[in-house]
């Protein structure tokens, strides 16, 4: 990365000497990791798992869509535990309280569920929202830290998330309570994957353009090279007869099959160079066969493209390609390095 520009770095940065980092305590840094530590213990050890099992199976039960809301950081919080059930293919949203009020609440039916997340209770955008919600028969869920709350008295179930303190030294900012809020929600989450059964498979069909939909959804087939784009050729044939076959198809080698299409070996641009520096003119007189690697590392068709990759980056040597056969060493196809980083894996 490029430096800052001279007239950036001398207006906003201070001296050397005053800059906020020389004024870090390790020792109260620690002190504070340490302070969460407890604070998040003091969560696990008091949370009431009646409460989060009946949350839990209200949440499996929905027919509907499961709204989240809240608002400010609480809100942050309910956005990413909706994208977490989406990314689950749980049928789930984020519900702006404000903009609910101004025409999304028509979003909702009776077979939805709303949870409001507020760490107070007293939250005047959600203690607002509550009766439009009741009017549209959707089932309402509190999720707060102070006990006896406006909100959990007028919602149809709550959810208390045990709150010792804030980490902030005022106990006001809200950096332990919504830490709390995403622990208990994406827990949540989890459980109804497993609830539901969720496989790889799926999780992988919710995340195709990702690194991780890739690796689980792509198989070798998906992404080899086949029929006329294969660089075939046969062992008796002339080395020199075959060059144009080993460059014009852009894998990096010949594959050797018989007349049944059972591949037999590769011939490799390595070889190539190796047999010419080894055998100088004579190398026009050499057949393929002679020069072939006939033990070469190879893959079938339904194998994971992942595994293909693992494969080729695998001891004792690493390669560029593998040759794709079937059951019977019939030759189908081949898969190269670069085929699998144009994909993304």
């Amino acid at each position: 990365m490029g430096s800052l520009p001279p007239s950036f770095s001398d207006s906003v940065l201070p001296p050397p000497s005053k800059r906020a980092i020389d004024l870090i305590d390790e020792t109260a840094l620690l002190n504070l990791f340490k302070s969460q530590q407890n604070h998040l213990n003091f969560f696990f050890n008091n949370i009431d798992h009646s409460q989060t099992l009946s949350f839990t199976k209200a949440l499996l039960n929905s027919t509907g869509t499961i709204f989240f809301s809240g608002v400010g950081k609480s809100g942050f919080v309910a956005h990413k535990i909706s994208q977490t059930l989406v990314s689950l293919g749980v049928r789930s949203a984020f519900l702006s309280p404000v903009d609910a009020l101004h025409g999304d609440i028509g979003i909702l039916c009776g077979r939805d569920i709303v949870v409001l997340f507020s760490k107070s209770g007293t939250t005047e955008e959600l203690l607002r929202l509550v009766p439009c919600v009741k009017a549209k028969g959707a089932f309402l869920i509190s999720v707060t830290s102070v006990e006896a709350n406006v909100l959990a008295g007028i919602c149809d179930m709550n959810v208390h998330l045990p709150l010792e303190r804030e980490l902030c030294p005022f106990n006001l900012a809200p950096v332990t309570s919504t830490a709390i809020q995403m622990v208990f929600g994406d827990t949540v989450a989890i459980a109804l994957m497993a609830a539901r059964n969720l496989t790889k498979e799926d999780y992988a069909g919710n995340h195709p353009a990702g690194k991780i939909g890739k690796s689980l959804i792509f198989k070798v087939r998906d992404l080899m090279k086949k029929q006329d784009e294969l660089p075939i050729c046969r062992e008796a044939d002339l080395i020199v007869d075959q060059l144009m076959e080993l460059t014009s198809k852009g894998c990096g080698c010949l594959l050797v099959i018989d007349e049944k299409h059972n591949l037999i070996g590769t011939f490799t641009d390595g070889d190539l160079r190796r047999t010419l520096k080894a055998s100088g003119e004579g190398i026009f007189k050499l057949t393929v066969g002679v020069k072939c690697n006939r033990s070469p590392k190879i893959i079938g068709p339904d194998a994971m493209a992942v595994e293909a990759m693992k494969k080729m980056e695998a001891p004792p040597s690493a390669v560029q390609f593998l040759p794709v056969v079937n059951d019977e060493n019939i030759l189908i196809g081949i898969v190269t390095l670069h085929d699998l980083v144009s994909a993304g894996l």
